[in-house]
């Protein structure tokens, strides 16, 4: 006869063994989250972007080096500087990659910020963003001026690509309707629709090299073009942050020709209330690992600290990224 004390103990026993093993698969599938809650967030960009490479670049070099800081970092893909910087100052995201120029407006409560927002701070800044324009060579499309009157991708609402090409537009005091065709593709789509023969041209912001160029001039004979200097010098006036710069045909094919452009560094923000323990982190992980970084994608392979560190921010530097460069002799 079972004692019923015994029975009682033996059914506990099993349903502790049971609840471990739950709680032991429940965690295989759930997120990594460390003991004391210190997940960081990163918003990126789309998958076919560098933001995206780029973020993920300093996560895995975040993360390799967990033991020391404790600290996991998550990539959030996102539609790209605009909404990280709200998420950002909305703390749904904890880091964001942005255009410095997107950045400073960000701050200083222009373009599409309605109201400062001084609690922003930058970390360090990447690497240049050029405005490359992208044109089919059966188009007739030589230089910038010639878009007027074709079929051009403007981008999504709230893009960089469209906040840029709305600069370049006002200062030829041009409006949507002096495009033939305006379209408005994710930055996915755009380089299929050239190839397509549904636009004309479209314009990025972006690093190079960049997956979506190089495929829109293998595969359907297209061409970046040049801004004239009077746009260069229309983009620089509109704001501090952006220079101008030439982009090397190098980067796609011995017969592409250099093309002079503006542009504006993309660059890692957080807030200021990102503990500076943190923020020491994240600046550790990229700037210690710094040969292993510029391996990890051929936009990096050229990078130089001191374009990094030296260049002016579009945001204060938070405490956590200035100690650290202090203390490794590059401020």
């Amino acid at each position: 006869m079972i004692n019923p004390l015994q029975y009682l103990v033996a059914r506990f026993g099993q349903f502790v063994s049971a609840f471990a093993l739950g709680a032991v698969l429940l965690g295989a599938f759930a997120p990594a989250v460390n003991a004391d809650g210190r997940l960081v967030s990163l918003g990126t960009g789309g998958v076919t972007g560098l933001y995206y490479p780029a973020g993920g670049a300093l996560c895995r070099l975040m993360n390799i080096t967990r033991a020391q800081h404790g600290i996991r970092c998550e990539v959030r893909s996102t539609p790209g500087s605009v909404t990280n910087l709200k998420r950002v100052i909305g703390g749904k995201l904890d880091v964001g990659i942005a255009e410095a120029g997107q950045l400073h407006d960000a701050v200083t409560g222009q373009g599409k910020f309605t109201e400062p927002n001084p609690q922003l701070r930058a970390l360090f800044n990447l690497y240049p963003e050029y405005i490359s324009v992208l044109s089919r060579t059966d188009s007739g499309i030589s230089s910038f001026a010639d878009l007027r009157g074709k079929r051009v991708n403007i981008g999504k609402e709230g893009s960089s690509q469209r906040i840029t090409l709305a600069m370049l537009m006002s200062a030829r005091k041009w409006r949507l309707g002096d495009f033939s065709e305006v379209h408005q593709l994710a930055p996915a789509k755009q380089a299929k629709a050239l190839c397509e023969n549904k636009i004309d041209a479209t314009l990025y912001v972006v690093g190079h090299p960049s997956g979506a160029i190089k495929e829109a001039i293998r595969d359907c004979d297209s061409a970046l073009i040049s801004l004239a200097p009077e746009d260069i010098a229309a983009v620089i006036a509109h704001n501090p942050h952006y220079q101008s710069l030439t982009l090397s045909g190098h980067y796609y094919g011995e017969g592409q020709a250099d093309v002079q452009t503006a542009g504006v560094n993309a660059t890692l923000f957080t807030r200021s209330d990102m503990p500076e323990e943190v923020a020491y982190a994240m600046v550790e992980a990229l700037f210690s690992q710094f040969e292993k970084f510029r391996r990890l994608h051929p936009a990096f392979a050229h990078l130089k600290i001191e374009d990094m560190v030296g260049t002016p921010l579009a945001a204060p530097m938070h405490p956590g990224a200035e100690r650290y460069f202090r203390e490794a002799g590059m401020l």
